[in-house]
């Protein structure tokens, strides 16, 4: 739907509550909640897990049902406050604990608390600032062009729990499949979550796929076009470069690693040789294609700035309750005022040149971002793969300003660690209004919201990576922290010389040609960036998609929908309904993922609730049982698109 003619769901002229006290603590205590939960889970494996979702959901069970309240917009600014924790962890856990990593390396002071809370604090703020003067270009003016896949399906979950009926059953029938599915993959672990094959006679390729609902629920409402974009990244990196890298290179040494190419194949197979190789070049591509989308936007991003420079003026007023922002001479001043504090503050080991450095790059990803989870959706957001363009470019202008050795490395890392947490931030915010686009919901108001869990997100973080760090400590068996051992070795890379730049100008190169061959670049790099686990199941998901809108014939070659919907019995209402379920299944994923990251802290005994329910230790299904679950997952969408004998006659 054309976003001159889009209706929300909630009319700008009606009023209903929205930033009241009970939404606002209630919003507050899941943020600290999620934002722990996730802090953990991103240590521990190297990914967060969207709170959008789980904290609409929750929101619904306490405020509709134990508090007898009736908002939808009430529900809706929980969410957008509860999901900042999350967010804010992300950016902070990618990089933060390199600083305590080097601390014992160099017999150094840990990072103090106040470092901890100005950084991440500064960065979330940041992040939520940048995004507002983009909010129209984005969000209103691409309605219908970028999915937001999972703004949409919090939108409907919101929608579904206010209205019931057939849509909600859709909703919450593939929200319960998708949470029981998820328990047995990843709680008892029965099957895989994720199924592996090596190509044996193609030494350095690799195949697989992430088995679980939520890439199925992203792929299928992002489309065919997008899916085949990103599975065709993930196609170059896993069966060009890294064959190639094993074929052409097998006896070379190369960065970060002590041993040869082939020895690295030889211990970690094709996932040792994306992790330690690919990644770079997914990061120049990324760096490249943000800079060509930013390029490409920049009129559209100029003249939304100028029109919300004049936000401020009475006359903002009288605009509709759903077109108001934040006013941009408060956005101004307040970044303004972060870009100060980061300089004079010695807590924070960042000059003026960092400071710059920090605003700069921080519109530039908080723009990537933004658009990036338009696409892909916040938990496939590769803020990683930004932290580490960032991360090269501020290292290298530190190191040529003659700020090296450990006090460069300290300074390069907290600059990493803000623009990761403000791409991580402007991801969500872009996320959390897109879902208050669609359900009505004030701009103004979830912008607050997320500020104030962004706050709230700063001040808990810092004692959430102590404890952590003392329970196990970062870089150990139990508490790897793979994102920021990765981005610890790329600053002493570049401090030392041993970077692997051919492989960042081979990710440059590749997001060009993409470019010039009318690919989309940005969704090409982050497919580059990803591995093809994530980007196959995507793919899968749009393909049931684009089957079923040619079989109906409600594809977008036609001309007249009211035509298709006549000829073929109502086909664009029964893709919908795929729709519906698919945002259900990125719900109830959502969901039990929380869970069991709560369930890996909480110990009985010796042992966590994570290890006593694994059943693993006696036995599993392996990479069939995977493949298999996944298939009756497909079977189970495709039914919600056809509909049963039960669903025609509530009809």
């Amino acid at each position: 739907m054309e976003n001159n003619v889009f209706k929300p769901y909630i009319p700008a002229e009606n009023k209903l509550p929205e930033l009241t006290v009970t939404s606002i603590v209630t919003g507050i205590v899941l943020a600290v909640v999620f934002g722990a939960a996730n802090a953990y889970l991103g240590l521990r494996v190297g990914m967060t897990v969207s709170a959008s979702i789980p904290a609409a959901v929750i929101s619904m069970g306490i405020i509709r049902m134990i508090l007898k309240r009736d908002s939808i917009l009430e529900n809706n600014i929980v969410q957008t406050i509860g999901s900042a924790g999350e967010s804010l962890a992300a950016g902070a856990i990618f990089t933060l604990p390199a600083l305590f990593m080097w601390a014992i390396q160099f017999g150094e002071k840990s990072p103090s608390l106040l470092e901890i809370t100005v950084i991440a604090l500064c960065g979330g703020l940041l992040g939520v600032f940048f995004m507002i003067p983009l909010r129209s270009a984005l969000i209103v003016k691409e309605h219908g062009t970028l999915p937001y896949p999972e703004g949409k399906a919090c939108s409907e979950v919101l929608i579904a729990g206010e209205e019931g009926g057939s849509k909600a059953g859709l909703v919450f029938k593939g929200l319960g499949i998708s949470a029981i599915y998820k328990f047995i993959a990843d709680g008892l672990k029965i099957f895989p979550s994720e199924v592996d094959w090596t190509v044996r006679a193609y030494k350095g390729s690799g195949l697989g796929a992430n088995v679980l609902p939520a890439m199925l629920g992203v792929g299928y409402i992002c489309g065919a076009k997008v899916g085949s974009v990103l599975v065709a990244g993930g196609v170059c990196s896993w069966f060009v470069l890294m064959p190639l890298l094993v074929l052409v290179g097998g006896d070379t040494i190369l960065y970060p690693q002590t041993i040869s190419i082939k020895e690295v194949f030889a211990n970690g197979g094709a996932q040792g040789l994306w992790s330690n190789y690919i990644r770079y070049v997914g990061a120049g591509a990324l760096a490249t294609a943000g800079i060509i989308s930013l390029v490409k936007n920049l009129p559209l991003i100029g003249k939304t700035f100028v029109a919300s420079l004049k936000s401020f003026s009475v006359k903002n007023e009288g605009t509709d309750r759903t077109s108001r922002d934040l006013p941009m001479n408060i956005v101004l001043i307040c970044v303004a005022a972060i870009a100060l504090l980061l300089w004079i503050l010695p807590s924070v080991p960042v000059n003026l040149l960092g400071a710059i450095i920090v605003i700069l790059f921080g519109f530039f990803f908080a723009t990537v971002s933004s658009r990036m989870v338009g696409i892909v959706g916040s938990s496939n957001n590769p803020v990683s793969g930004m932290g580490i363009a960032t991360l090269l470019i501020a290292t290298i202008i530190l190191k040529a300003t003659g700020k090296t050795g450990l006090a460069g490395m300290t300074s390069a890392i907290a600059i990493g660690s803000i623009i990761c947490t403000v791409a991580a931030i402007a991801g969500d915010t872009s996320q959390d209004l897109k879902t208050g686009f669609i359900v009505g919901a004030t701009p103004r108001n979830q912008q607050i919201g997320e500020l104030i869990g962004v706050v709230i997100s700063a001040l808990t973080i810092g004692g959430v990576l102590y404890l952590l760090n003392k329970a196990w400590g970062y870089g150990s068996a139990e508490l790897p922290a793979p994102q920021a051992t990765l981005m610890k070795l790329v600053v002493e890379g570049i401090m030392g010389g041993s970077l692997p730049w051919n492989l960042v100008f081979v990710g440059v190169a590749l997001a060009v040609m993409a470019e010039l061959i009318q690919v989309p670049s940005l969704v090409f790099a982050i497919g580059l960036y990803l591995p093809i686990h994530t980007t196959l199941p995507i793919f899968i998901g749009g393909i049931v998609r684009w089957f079923f809108e040619r079989t109906l014939n409600a594809g977008s070659g036609a001309e007249n929908k009211s035509e298709i919907d006549a000829e073929n019995g109502n086909a664009n209402e029964k893709i919908e309904r795929g729709v519906l379920y698919s945002s259900g299944l990125i719900a109830g994923e959502g969901i039990v993922g929380i869970l069991l990251a709560v369930f890996a802290v909480v110990n009985v005994g010796e042992k966590s609730i994570g290890d006593i329910i694994n059943m693993s230790h006696f036995f599993s299904l392996g990479n069939a049982g995977g493949i298999v679950f996944f298939a009756a997952l497909i079977a189970t969408l495709c039914v919600s698109i056809i509909g049963t004998k039960r669903d025609k006659h509530a009809k």
